[in-house]
């Protein structure tokens, strides 16, 4: 049995593409961050869902998060970075159109909400507005 559970590791890496790998201190601080921010619209009736997406972001680039979307709900992207930067969340349809959402943004903390008209795929990004880059992580919120 100990023998199979590294195959399958390597076949769930080549099936997904996802290199599993455990959370850094960094990524830890931002998510609690993400987390403090999503508790907020709690307050209004949102659940957060389970799980959460994080990860790098460096100067000049943007990070994206592939996410499947109802319509008739309506959802908060909450992100945090854990090293001082200044972040923003946007939110793009399947074709790349911006959608416009209501901000959130406190310097390493932001946040998006929005109701979509059409179920489907979407994407959220996570951009450096400001500073050198680091871990960042992503939680949403629904309801």
């Amino acid at each position: 049995m100990k023998r199979l559970l590294p195959i399958f590791l390597s076949m769930l890496v080549l099936a997904t593409g996802i290199a599993v790998r455990a959370e850094t201190d960094a990524e830890v601080q931002a998510r609690k961050d993400a987390l403090d921010v999503a508790g907020a619209f709690a307050n209004d009736g949102f659940k957060i869902r389970d799980g959460h997406s994080c990860g790098i972001v460096k100067a000049h680039e943007h990070a994206l998060v592939t996410v499947n979307l109802y319509a008739g709900n309506q959802y908060w992207f909450s992100a945090a970075a854990a090293e001082p930067a200044k972040i923003a969340v946007s939110v793009y349809d399947e074709s790349g159109k911006q959608v416009t959402t209501e901000s959130y943004n406190n310097g390493e903390k932001a946040a998006a909400g929005f109701s979509p008209m059409n179920s489907g795929q979407y994407f959220v990004s996570v951009d450096l507005v400001e500073g050198d880059g680091g871990s960042f992580c992503l939680v949403y919120s629904y309801k």
